[in-house]
């Protein structure tokens, strides 16, 4: 992707058992579910004794981070199980999770949400280092705990204040409110004009490597026993009930497999098509996201406000553009949701950046919000797709009604990096034990798209 170079000047403006009795310690109890197994879901996994290499006990569609989350927590939680990943392109050049910002936090609205980016922290610092034991694999995924700080108008405070309180009592303390004072004291680059308040991670939030993530949980998969077959799949053959019984490949070969989990990302709705007529669309578009890497001016603004530091938090401004330090030397990311039009996309369209969206939108936000950010120079850009979950921007986590032995893993709508550990131990727990043992995540099911009731996250940006 061409580098665009350019040198501008602004002025003017306790214990599931899943995880526990094959994982060590990790995997411990975040929010219990006790109940009986749901409705929709087995009570147990169906259990077949297969003679062919073509065939599964699960065959998971996707293997970027959520389907490799998946595999791994499953392979941990039933060793001797047969799982196969189906994956695309197995070099990942246009997979969603390496082209995005590589952000964790635990500013959400929704106590699950909260929930599974607190077990995403623990996940990068400690969990995928314990799932690893005994496998030559690096667990080091470059975590910066810079953290996030969340800016807000008059408007928002209110919101901003409601998040908060959700967020401490799930657990997550070290979010803290400052008051524009605070904010200028702490944050001396940051221009406070019109904004009251901020929500600031002081600890267990950040940036990390996305692909040293999905490397590392990939190859631990394989190792544990985990098939990745690189191909495209082009069919579901479904059967007696609906269940789908043969997987269709690209190169004219299939594979079998008791259990379906649809982890397929931005193509996880034509996934869903393949099962045919009669089947509930999944509300899932790819929408294109873009991003720059830029490098500010060494000499700070011309009014005399200094640089954002090397250590600057992913800040989200009020307008929704956001900006985060890129390791040293005055080099930032940036990007924003598109504003005007967001239609579906497509791999093909990746190349096509959006351009007019940093200098009409982005750059003049963030010089408002850092004067230092007068004089840039735009080193990079590039795009990714978003898993858009056009409902309501929230995961869509279990069992399809009408597939009886398909699960859904998808939705995330740019959070699903840093959820995907905890979605994949979920997953591996509603196939192990029949119910969700740690994180309760039935207010993903897909039912509330059956009945066309929104869950919103309104912490998305």
């Amino acid at each position: 992707m061409a580098t665009i170079g350019l040198v501008r000047k602004l002025s003017g403006h306790s214990g599931g058992r899943a995880l526990i009795r094959n994982s060590g310690t990790f995997g411990r109890l975040v929010s219990a579910s006790q109940g009986a197994p749901l409705a929709s879901s087995p009570s147990a996994l169906p259990r077949r004794s297969f003679s062919s290499s073509s065939s599964y006990d699960c065959a998971i569609i996707g293997g970027g981070v959520m389907g490799t989350a998946t595999a791994l927590h499953l392979i941990a939680a039933a060793p001797d199980m047969k799982i196969a990943v189906v994956e695309r392109d197995c070099t990942y050049k246009y997979a969603s999770a390496p082209r995005s910002a590589g952000g964790i936090r635990q500013q959400f609205s929704l106590p699950a949400n909260v929930q599974l980016s607190m077990y995403g922290i623990d996940f990068l610092k400690t969990g995928l280092a314990e799932l690893c034991q005994g496998v030559d694999v690096d667990p080091d995924v470059q975590l910066r705990e810079n953290g996030y700080l969340i800016l807000a108008r008059e408007a928002g405070v209110e919101s901003l204040k409601k998040n908060v309180a959700t967020q401490h009592a799930c657990g997550a303390t070290w979010i803290k409110l400052y008051d524009e004072p605070q904010l200028k004291a702490r944050f001396p680059w940051l221009n406070t004009e019109e904004i009251v308040m901020g929500a600031f991670g002081e600890k267990n939030e950040g940036y990390f490597d996305p692909w040293a993530l999905l490397q590392a949980m990939r190859k631990a998969s394989v190792t544990k026993g985990v098939t990745y077959i690189s191909q495209e799949v082009t069919g579901l053959t479904r059967g007696a009930g609906g269940r789908v019984e043969e997987i269709k490949l690209k190169d004219g070969s299939s594979i079998a497999a008791s259990l379906v989990v649809n982890s397929a990302g931005p193509m996880s709705s034509n996934v869903m098509e393949m099962c045919g007529p009669g089947v509930a669309a999944l509300p899932v578009k790819p929408r294109k996201r873009c991003m720059w890497l830029v490098k500010v001016g060494a000499e700070g603004s011309s009014e005399g406000w200094p640089n954002p530091p090397d250590d600057t938090p992913l800040t989200i401004d009020a307008s929704g553009v956001y900006f985060r330090s890129e390791s040293t030397g005055g080099r930032f990311v940036c990007g924003v949701a598109p504003p005007d039009f967001d239609p579906d996309s497509s791999y093909e369209d990746l190349e096509n950046v959006r351009e007019d969206l940093f200098e009409e939108y982005i750059w003049p936000a963030m010089y408002e919000r850092a004067p230092a950010f007068e004089s840039l120079k735009v080193e990079n850009s590039w795009a990714g797709l978003y898993e858009f979950c056009t409902l309501d921007q929230n995961g869509i986590v279990g069992y399809h009604p009408d597939v009886p032995n398909m699960l859904l893993a998808t939705g995330f709508s740019g959070h699903g990096l840093q959820m995907s550990p905890g979605v994949g131990r979920a997953i591996s727990e509603l196939v192990v034990d029949g119910k969700y043992q740690t994180i309760d995540l039935s207010i993903m099911s897909f039912d509330r798209v059956l009945k066309n009731e929104p869950v919103f996250e309104k912490g998305c940006y």
